[in-house]
Protein backbone atom coordinates (compact mmCIF):
# COMPACT_ATOMS: atom_id res chain seq x y z
CA UNK A 1 0.00 0.00 0.00
CA UNK A 2 1.45 3.51 -1.03
CA UNK A 3 1.84 6.11 1.32
CA UNK A 4 -0.29 9.19 1.01
CA UNK A 5 1.38 12.39 -0.70
CA UNK A 6 2.58 15.28 1.57
CA UNK A 7 1.21 18.89 0.34
CA UNK A 8 4.09 21.45 0.57
CA UNK A 9 3.14 25.32 -0.76
CA UNK A 10 5.90 26.13 -3.27
CA UNK A 11 7.58 29.66 -2.67
CA UNK A 12 6.07 32.59 -4.99
CA UNK A 13 7.75 33.47 -7.88
CA UNK A 14 9.78 36.53 -8.26
CA UNK A 15 6.94 39.21 -9.72
CA UNK A 16 7.56 41.05 -12.54
CA UNK A 17 8.68 45.12 -12.69
CA UNK A 18 5.59 46.84 -13.31
CA UNK A 19 5.80 48.26 -17.08
CA UNK A 20 4.71 52.13 -16.59
CA UNK A 21 5.72 55.58 -16.75
CA UNK A 22 7.81 57.89 -14.44
CA UNK A 23 5.12 58.78 -11.62
CA UNK A 24 6.77 62.26 -11.18
CA UNK A 25 4.97 64.91 -12.46
CA UNK A 26 7.02 68.25 -12.21
CA UNK A 27 10.74 68.18 -11.67
CA UNK A 28 10.92 69.20 -7.95
CA UNK A 29 9.06 66.07 -7.79
CA UNK A 30 11.36 64.13 -9.25
CA UNK A 31 14.25 66.18 -7.36
CA UNK A 32 12.76 65.19 -4.10
CA UNK A 33 12.26 61.49 -4.95
CA UNK A 34 15.98 61.22 -5.63
CA UNK A 35 17.13 63.17 -2.47
CA UNK A 36 15.08 60.51 -0.57
CA UNK A 37 16.50 57.65 -2.39
CA UNK A 38 20.01 59.56 -1.70
CA UNK A 39 18.74 59.40 2.48
CA UNK A 40 18.06 55.89 2.78
CA UNK A 41 20.20 55.20 0.79
CA UNK A 42 23.10 57.10 3.64
CA UNK A 43 21.45 55.14 6.43
CA UNK A 44 21.64 51.65 5.01
CA UNK A 45 25.27 51.89 3.57
CA UNK A 46 26.56 53.82 6.52
CA UNK A 47 25.60 50.83 9.18
CA UNK A 48 28.48 48.74 7.28
CA UNK A 49 30.96 51.38 6.01
CA UNK A 50 32.77 53.19 8.64
CA UNK A 51 33.23 49.81 10.45
CA UNK A 52 34.35 47.77 8.02
CA UNK A 53 36.90 51.26 7.19
CA UNK A 54 38.02 51.01 10.82
CA UNK A 55 39.30 47.65 10.15
CA UNK A 56 40.58 48.16 7.16
CA UNK A 57 42.66 51.10 8.35
CA UNK A 58 44.58 48.64 10.42
CA UNK A 59 46.15 47.28 7.08
CA UNK A 60 50.04 47.78 6.89
CA UNK A 61 50.31 51.06 4.95
CA UNK A 62 53.85 50.68 3.15
CA UNK A 63 53.96 54.24 1.45
CA UNK A 64 55.99 57.09 2.82
CA UNK A 65 54.08 58.94 5.44
CA UNK A 66 55.47 62.10 3.98
CA UNK A 67 54.49 60.98 0.28
CA UNK A 68 51.02 59.94 0.64
CA UNK A 69 48.50 62.14 -0.43
CA UNK A 70 45.13 59.89 -0.03
CA UNK A 71 44.65 58.02 3.17
CA UNK A 72 44.32 54.15 3.18
CA UNK A 73 40.36 54.60 4.19
CA UNK A 74 39.96 56.98 1.51
CA UNK A 75 41.60 54.45 -1.41
CA UNK A 76 39.48 51.47 0.30
CA UNK A 77 36.40 53.43 -0.12
CA UNK A 78 37.17 54.41 -3.75
CA UNK A 79 37.60 50.66 -4.25
CA UNK A 80 34.59 49.42 -2.80
CA UNK A 81 32.35 52.37 -4.01
CA UNK A 82 33.97 51.57 -7.61
CA UNK A 83 32.02 48.30 -7.60
CA UNK A 84 29.02 49.50 -5.53
CA UNK A 85 27.89 51.32 -8.56
CA UNK A 86 29.18 48.98 -10.82
CA UNK A 87 31.70 50.62 -12.66
CA UNK A 88 33.58 48.83 -15.36
CA UNK A 89 37.10 49.75 -15.56
CA UNK A 90 39.99 51.84 -13.90
CA UNK A 91 39.50 54.59 -16.82
CA UNK A 92 35.70 54.16 -16.29
CA UNK A 93 35.98 55.25 -12.93
CA UNK A 94 38.22 57.83 -13.58
CA UNK A 95 35.74 59.27 -16.13
CA UNK A 96 33.00 59.12 -13.30
CA UNK A 97 33.61 59.72 -10.42
CA UNK A 98 36.08 62.52 -10.80
CA UNK A 99 32.91 64.53 -11.72
CA UNK A 100 32.77 67.49 -9.51
CA UNK A 101 28.87 67.20 -9.21
CA UNK A 102 29.20 63.14 -8.50
CA UNK A 103 32.00 63.36 -6.03
CA UNK A 104 30.03 66.39 -4.12
CA UNK A 105 27.40 63.86 -3.84
CA UNK A 106 29.26 60.88 -2.83
CA UNK A 107 30.99 62.97 -0.28
CA UNK A 108 27.33 64.00 1.39
CA UNK A 109 26.62 60.07 1.41
CA UNK A 110 30.00 59.01 1.73
CA UNK A 111 32.04 61.34 4.21
CA UNK A 112 34.79 59.34 4.50
CA UNK A 113 35.56 59.80 0.89
CA UNK A 114 37.91 63.46 1.58
CA UNK A 115 39.84 63.26 -1.28
CA UNK A 116 39.57 62.19 -5.02
CA UNK A 117 42.49 59.46 -5.60
CA UNK A 118 43.21 58.35 -8.91
CA UNK A 119 41.99 54.58 -9.99
CA UNK A 120 45.97 53.83 -10.57
CA UNK A 121 46.92 54.84 -7.00
CA UNK A 122 44.63 52.00 -6.07
CA UNK A 123 46.24 49.91 -8.17
CA UNK A 124 49.73 50.86 -7.07
CA UNK A 125 48.62 50.47 -3.35
CA UNK A 126 47.62 46.88 -3.88
CA UNK A 127 50.47 46.14 -5.72
CA UNK A 128 52.21 46.12 -1.98
CA UNK A 129 49.50 45.68 0.46
CA UNK A 130 48.83 42.48 2.25
CA UNK A 131 45.65 41.94 -0.35
CA UNK A 132 44.44 39.15 1.81
CA UNK A 133 43.77 41.20 4.64
CA UNK A 134 40.74 43.20 2.94
CA UNK A 135 39.01 39.90 2.40
CA UNK A 136 39.62 39.39 6.40
CA UNK A 137 37.82 42.64 7.23
CA UNK A 138 34.98 42.27 5.11
CA UNK A 139 34.61 38.42 6.93
CA UNK A 140 34.86 40.02 10.14
CA UNK A 141 32.35 42.35 9.20
CA UNK A 142 30.05 39.21 8.61
CA UNK A 143 31.11 37.91 12.04
CA UNK A 144 29.84 41.27 13.32
CA UNK A 145 26.40 40.92 12.21
CA UNK A 146 25.78 37.34 12.54
CA UNK A 147 26.91 38.34 16.59
CA UNK A 148 24.51 40.58 16.16
CA UNK A 149 21.82 38.09 15.33
CA UNK A 150 21.23 40.06 11.98
CA UNK A 151 20.67 36.60 10.21
CA UNK A 152 19.16 34.56 13.22
CA UNK A 153 15.58 34.10 11.29
CA UNK A 154 16.70 33.10 8.04
CA UNK A 155 18.95 30.16 9.38
CA UNK A 156 18.40 26.52 7.49
CA UNK A 157 17.81 24.14 9.76
CA UNK A 158 19.36 25.97 13.08
CA UNK A 159 22.94 25.77 10.70
CA UNK A 160 24.65 28.59 8.57
CA UNK A 161 24.52 27.16 4.85
CA UNK A 162 27.89 27.33 3.13
CA UNK A 163 27.91 26.90 -0.75
CA UNK A 164 31.13 26.28 -2.64
CA UNK A 165 31.80 26.16 -6.13
CA UNK A 166 34.45 26.77 -8.37
CA UNK A 167 34.88 29.21 -11.61
CA UNK A 168 37.16 30.59 -13.66
CA UNK A 169 37.87 34.45 -13.70
CA UNK A 170 39.43 35.49 -17.18
CA UNK A 171 42.28 33.87 -19.19
CA UNK A 172 45.07 34.53 -21.62
CA UNK A 173 47.34 33.44 -24.55
CA UNK A 174 49.94 33.93 -22.78
CA UNK A 175 51.78 33.52 -19.31
CA UNK A 176 51.15 37.01 -17.69
CA UNK A 177 52.35 35.74 -14.33
CA UNK A 178 53.63 32.39 -13.22
CA UNK A 179 50.99 31.77 -10.89
CA UNK A 180 48.36 31.82 -13.58
CA UNK A 181 47.06 28.04 -14.53
CA UNK A 182 48.19 26.65 -17.88
CA UNK A 183 45.64 24.39 -20.22
CA UNK A 184 45.68 22.82 -23.58
CA UNK A 185 43.02 23.69 -25.86
CA UNK A 186 42.07 23.35 -29.65
CA UNK A 187 42.06 19.12 -29.62
CA UNK A 188 45.08 17.88 -30.96
CA UNK A 189 46.96 21.70 -31.89
CA UNK A 190 47.12 21.40 -28.21
CA UNK A 191 47.67 25.25 -28.27
CA UNK A 192 48.52 26.74 -24.42
CA UNK A 193 45.90 28.75 -22.47
CA UNK A 194 47.05 30.15 -19.34
CA UNK A 195 43.58 31.17 -16.99
CA UNK A 196 42.98 32.45 -12.96
CA UNK A 197 40.55 30.18 -10.99
CA UNK A 198 39.02 30.83 -8.48
CA UNK A 199 37.38 28.98 -5.71
CA UNK A 200 34.41 30.82 -4.20
CA UNK A 201 32.32 30.28 -0.92
CA UNK A 202 29.21 32.56 -0.09
CA UNK A 203 26.55 32.33 2.77
CA UNK A 204 23.29 31.35 1.44
CA UNK A 205 20.42 32.57 4.22
CA UNK A 206 17.14 30.90 4.28
CA UNK A 207 14.84 33.84 2.79
CA UNK A 208 17.59 32.99 -0.58
CA UNK A 209 19.62 36.00 -0.12
CA UNK A 210 23.17 35.16 -0.94
CA UNK A 211 25.99 36.97 0.52
CA UNK A 212 29.71 36.50 -0.50
CA UNK A 213 31.99 34.76 2.46
CA UNK A 214 35.47 33.85 1.04
CA UNK A 215 37.51 33.39 -1.90
CA UNK A 216 40.68 30.85 -2.34
CA UNK A 217 43.03 31.89 -5.81
CA UNK A 218 44.15 28.81 -7.23
CA UNK A 219 48.20 29.13 -8.09
CA UNK A 220 51.09 27.41 -9.55
CA UNK A 221 53.70 29.00 -7.75
CA UNK A 222 55.32 25.95 -6.94
CA UNK A 223 54.11 24.20 -10.13
CA UNK A 224 56.69 22.42 -12.37
CA UNK A 225 55.61 20.71 -15.49
CA UNK A 226 56.06 17.33 -15.65
CA UNK A 227 57.21 16.87 -12.18
CA UNK A 228 54.39 17.96 -9.96
CA UNK A 229 50.21 19.04 -10.56
CA UNK A 230 49.09 22.00 -10.79
CA UNK A 231 46.49 23.20 -7.81
CA UNK A 232 43.09 22.25 -8.26
CA UNK A 233 39.89 22.56 -6.60
CA UNK A 234 40.01 19.97 -4.33
CA UNK A 235 43.19 20.89 -3.00
CA UNK A 236 41.60 24.50 -2.65
CA UNK A 237 38.75 23.09 -0.99
CA UNK A 238 41.17 22.00 1.94
CA UNK A 239 43.18 25.31 2.34
CA UNK A 240 39.51 26.47 2.40
CA UNK A 241 38.06 24.61 5.20
CA UNK A 242 40.80 24.96 7.25
CA UNK A 243 40.10 29.02 6.89
CA UNK A 244 36.38 28.66 7.51
CA UNK A 245 36.98 26.22 10.45
CA UNK A 246 39.45 29.00 12.55
CA UNK A 247 37.22 31.83 11.56
CA UNK A 248 33.92 30.11 12.52
CA UNK A 249 35.12 27.29 15.67
CA UNK A 250 32.04 26.38 17.15
CA UNK A 251 29.44 27.98 14.60
CA UNK A 252 26.89 25.32 13.38
CA UNK A 253 28.24 25.03 9.54
CA UNK A 254 26.42 22.91 6.92
CA UNK A 255 27.88 22.63 3.81
CA UNK A 256 26.94 22.71 -0.21
CA UNK A 257 28.87 21.20 -3.27
CA UNK A 258 28.53 19.62 -6.56
CA UNK A 259 29.39 16.44 -7.86
CA UNK A 260 33.12 17.34 -8.07
CA UNK A 261 33.26 17.14 -4.36
CA UNK A 262 32.26 13.68 -4.00
CA UNK A 263 34.86 11.77 -2.48
CA UNK A 264 36.72 10.57 0.56
CA UNK A 265 38.94 13.02 1.56
CA UNK A 266 36.27 15.64 1.32
CA UNK A 267 33.44 13.90 3.11
CA UNK A 268 36.41 13.18 6.02
CA UNK A 269 37.10 17.15 6.24
CA UNK A 270 33.13 17.65 6.70
CA UNK A 271 32.99 15.20 9.39
CA UNK A 272 36.17 16.07 11.42
CA UNK A 273 34.82 19.59 11.36
CA UNK A 274 31.58 18.86 12.79
CA UNK A 275 29.81 20.14 9.80
CA UNK A 276 26.24 18.68 8.16
CA UNK A 277 26.70 18.50 4.21
CA UNK A 278 24.72 17.65 1.20
CA UNK A 279 27.17 16.65 -1.40
CA UNK A 280 25.83 16.07 -5.05
CA UNK A 281 26.00 12.52 -6.18
CA UNK A 282 26.93 11.56 -9.81
CA UNK A 283 25.59 7.94 -11.19
CA UNK A 284 29.40 7.63 -12.14
CA UNK A 285 31.01 9.12 -9.31
CA UNK A 286 31.18 6.40 -6.63
CA UNK A 287 29.73 3.68 -8.51
CA UNK A 288 30.06 1.13 -5.76
CA UNK A 289 28.04 3.39 -3.58
CA UNK A 290 25.46 4.05 -6.13
CA UNK A 291 24.66 0.19 -6.96
CA UNK A 292 24.85 -0.68 -3.16
CA UNK A 293 22.07 2.66 -2.44
CA UNK A 294 19.63 1.74 -5.24
CA UNK A 295 19.61 -1.91 -4.45
CA UNK A 296 18.47 -0.96 -1.16
CA UNK A 297 15.74 1.39 -1.89
CA UNK A 298 14.45 -1.22 -4.28
CA UNK A 299 13.91 -3.98 -1.27
CA UNK A 300 13.08 -1.63 1.03
CA UNK A 301 9.99 -0.01 -0.39
CA UNK A 302 9.28 1.98 3.27
CA UNK A 303 12.19 4.49 2.62
CA UNK A 304 9.90 6.01 0.00
CA UNK A 305 8.19 9.60 0.19
CA UNK A 306 5.71 11.29 -2.11
CA UNK A 307 5.30 15.22 -2.37
CA UNK A 308 3.26 17.67 -4.11
CA UNK A 309 5.88 20.83 -3.84
CA UNK A 310 3.09 23.57 -5.66
CA UNK A 311 2.45 22.32 -9.11
CA UNK A 312 5.73 19.25 -9.27
CA UNK A 313 5.41 15.90 -8.00
CA UNK A 314 8.44 14.51 -6.31
CA UNK A 315 9.33 10.95 -5.36
CA UNK A 316 11.81 10.90 -2.36
CA UNK A 317 14.21 7.52 -2.40
CA UNK A 318 16.90 6.94 0.27
CA UNK A 319 18.92 4.38 1.62
CA UNK A 320 21.34 5.41 5.25
CA UNK A 321 24.43 3.79 6.61
CA UNK A 322 26.18 2.77 3.42
CA UNK A 323 29.55 2.07 4.38
CA UNK A 324 32.13 3.93 1.66
CA UNK A 325 36.07 2.34 1.53
CA UNK A 326 38.64 4.66 -0.20
CA UNK A 327 42.21 5.68 -0.50
CA UNK A 328 45.25 3.14 -0.59
CA UNK A 329 44.17 -0.09 0.33
CA UNK A 330 40.69 0.82 1.09
CA UNK A 331 42.14 1.79 4.56
CA UNK A 332 39.83 4.74 5.11
CA UNK A 333 35.79 4.22 5.93
CA UNK A 334 32.96 6.63 5.47
CA UNK A 335 29.37 5.94 6.53
CA UNK A 336 26.92 7.76 3.59
CA UNK A 337 23.63 8.39 3.28
CA UNK A 338 22.03 8.39 -0.03
CA UNK A 339 18.64 10.24 -1.22
CA UNK A 340 17.22 10.05 -4.76
CA UNK A 341 14.59 12.67 -5.96
CA UNK A 342 12.59 12.04 -8.72
CA UNK A 343 10.59 15.06 -10.02
CA UNK A 344 7.61 15.50 -12.51
CA UNK A 345 5.84 18.43 -13.67
CA UNK A 346 4.12 19.99 -16.77
CA UNK A 347 4.92 23.03 -18.90
CA UNK A 348 2.21 24.57 -20.69
CA UNK A 349 3.42 25.71 -24.62
CA UNK A 350 0.49 27.99 -25.05
CA UNK A 351 2.58 30.64 -26.91
CA UNK A 352 4.68 28.69 -29.36
CA UNK A 353 3.36 24.95 -30.58
CA UNK A 354 -0.35 24.99 -28.36
CA UNK A 355 0.80 21.91 -26.34
CA UNK A 356 1.30 21.13 -22.79
CA UNK A 357 4.68 18.77 -22.07
CA UNK A 358 5.71 16.32 -19.48
CA UNK A 359 8.94 17.04 -18.12
CA UNK A 360 10.87 14.85 -15.41
CA UNK A 361 14.29 15.28 -13.76
CA UNK A 362 16.26 13.68 -11.16
CA UNK A 363 18.68 14.71 -8.09
CA UNK A 364 20.62 12.62 -6.17
CA UNK A 365 23.05 14.08 -3.02
CA UNK A 366 24.87 11.85 -0.29
CA UNK A 367 23.99 13.40 3.32
CA UNK A 368 25.52 13.93 6.43
CA UNK A 369 22.42 12.91 8.34
CA UNK A 370 19.96 9.82 8.10
CA UNK A 371 17.21 10.28 6.02
CA UNK A 372 13.75 10.19 7.26
CA UNK A 373 10.42 11.11 6.08
CA UNK A 374 10.60 13.89 8.57
CA UNK A 375 13.51 15.50 7.15
CA UNK A 376 14.22 14.13 3.93
CA UNK A 377 12.17 17.21 1.76
CA UNK A 378 13.79 19.91 3.79
CA UNK A 379 17.45 18.62 3.66
CA UNK A 380 16.94 18.19 -0.27
CA UNK A 381 14.75 20.88 -1.05
CA UNK A 382 15.91 23.87 1.60
CA UNK A 383 19.94 23.06 1.30
CA UNK A 384 20.78 20.43 -1.51
CA UNK A 385 19.04 22.54 -4.30
CA UNK A 386 19.95 25.84 -2.44
CA UNK A 387 23.58 24.55 -3.91
CA UNK A 388 22.34 26.51 -7.19
CA UNK A 389 22.25 29.76 -5.29
CA UNK A 390 26.20 29.82 -5.66
CA UNK A 391 25.49 29.40 -9.41
CA UNK A 392 23.52 32.41 -9.83
CA UNK A 393 25.90 34.36 -7.51
CA UNK A 394 28.49 33.85 -9.71
CA UNK A 395 26.19 34.37 -12.79
CA UNK A 396 25.36 38.27 -10.98
CA UNK A 397 29.16 39.14 -10.21
CA UNK A 398 30.02 38.19 -14.02
CA UNK A 399 27.19 39.60 -16.37
CA UNK A 400 25.36 42.23 -13.93
CA UNK A 401 27.66 45.13 -13.47
CA UNK A 402 30.46 43.70 -11.25
CA UNK A 403 32.87 42.68 -13.87
CA UNK A 404 34.34 39.49 -12.15
CA UNK A 405 36.02 38.52 -15.09
CA UNK A 406 37.79 41.54 -15.55
CA UNK A 407 40.98 41.71 -14.10
CA UNK A 408 41.47 45.40 -13.50
CA UNK A 409 45.36 44.41 -13.04
CA UNK A 410 48.17 42.47 -14.71
CA UNK A 411 49.73 42.33 -11.30
CA UNK A 412 48.77 39.27 -9.48
CA UNK A 413 48.50 40.58 -6.03
CA UNK A 414 46.65 43.81 -7.05
CA UNK A 415 44.16 41.68 -9.08
CA UNK A 416 43.42 39.69 -5.96
CA UNK A 417 42.82 43.06 -4.11
CA UNK A 418 40.23 44.32 -6.68
CA UNK A 419 38.68 40.78 -6.67
CA UNK A 420 38.36 41.45 -2.41
CA UNK A 421 37.17 44.93 -3.48
CA UNK A 422 34.48 43.68 -5.26
CA UNK A 423 33.55 41.27 -3.24
CA UNK A 424 32.99 43.52 -0.22
CA UNK A 425 30.86 45.95 -3.04
CA UNK A 426 28.72 42.81 -3.62
CA UNK A 427 28.01 42.24 0.01
CA UNK A 428 27.01 45.76 0.30
CA UNK A 429 24.34 46.07 -2.91
CA UNK A 430 22.87 42.35 -1.45
CA UNK A 431 22.61 43.74 2.07
CA UNK A 432 21.39 47.48 1.18
CA UNK A 433 19.37 46.49 -1.71
CA UNK A 434 17.30 43.43 0.64
CA UNK A 435 16.82 45.64 3.64
CA UNK A 436 13.39 47.22 4.94
CA UNK A 437 14.34 50.61 3.97
CA UNK A 438 15.36 50.10 0.43
CA UNK A 439 12.32 47.21 -0.16
CA UNK A 440 10.19 49.58 -2.06
CA UNK A 441 12.44 51.27 -4.39
CA UNK A 442 14.05 47.99 -5.47
CA UNK A 443 10.84 46.26 -5.96
CA UNK A 444 9.68 49.48 -8.27
CA UNK A 445 13.03 49.52 -10.31
CA UNK A 446 14.85 46.34 -9.89
CA UNK A 447 18.30 45.42 -8.61
CA UNK A 448 20.44 46.94 -11.52
CA UNK A 449 17.11 49.46 -12.17
CA UNK A 450 18.46 50.72 -8.17
CA UNK A 451 21.97 50.94 -8.87
CA UNK A 452 21.01 52.68 -12.06
CA UNK A 453 19.00 55.14 -10.10
CA UNK A 454 21.53 55.97 -7.81
CA UNK A 455 24.05 56.75 -10.37
CA UNK A 456 21.83 59.25 -11.47
CA UNK A 457 21.22 60.40 -8.01
CA UNK A 458 24.49 60.79 -7.84
CA UNK A 459 25.56 62.36 -10.65
CA UNK A 460 22.40 64.18 -11.65
CA UNK A 461 22.54 67.50 -9.65
CA UNK A 462 23.22 68.68 -6.20
CA UNK A 463 22.28 66.89 -3.22
CA UNK A 464 21.11 68.60 -0.20
CA UNK A 465 23.85 67.42 2.22
CA UNK A 466 22.69 69.18 5.56
CA UNK A 467 19.42 66.99 5.08
CA UNK A 468 21.73 63.69 4.72
CA UNK A 469 23.44 64.61 7.64
CA UNK A 470 19.94 65.21 9.47
CA UNK A 471 18.67 61.95 8.72
CA UNK A 472 21.98 59.99 9.77
CA UNK A 473 22.07 61.65 12.74
CA UNK A 474 18.72 60.09 13.71
CA UNK A 475 18.74 56.46 14.77
CA UNK A 476 17.40 53.96 12.23
CA UNK A 477 17.31 50.41 12.20
CA UNK A 478 18.69 48.32 9.78
CA UNK A 479 17.45 44.80 9.33
CA UNK A 480 16.86 42.54 6.23
CA UNK A 481 13.26 42.24 4.49
CA UNK A 482 11.67 38.92 5.54
CA UNK A 483 11.53 36.13 3.34
CA UNK A 484 8.73 35.80 0.47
Amino acid sequence: MSKPKVVYKERKKKPALPNRKSGDKTSDEELARRQDTAQKTAIVYRQMLPGLLKKLSRIKDPREPKKVEHKMTVLMAYGILLFVFQIGSRREANRTLSNPIFFENLNSIFPELQTLPHADTLARLLEQINVSEIQACMIELLKDLIRRKKFQNYLIRKHYLIAIDGTQKFYRDYQWDEQSLKRHVGGEARIPQFYVYVLEAVLVLGNGITLPLMSVFLKNQDYIEGVTKQDCEQKAFHRMAKKLKKIFPRTRIAIVVDGLYACGPIIHACRTNGWDYMIVLKEDCLKDVWHEATGLMRIDPENRLEVMWGDRKQVYTWANDIEYEYGKNSRNKEILNVVICRETWWENHSRSTKTIEEKNTRYAWLSSKRLNEKNVFERCTKMGRYRWKIENNILAEKHQGYEYEHCYSYTWNAMEGFHYLMKIGRLFNVLALNSVLLANKVKELGVRGFISHLKLVCSGSPLNKAKIQETLEGKQLWKLKPAV
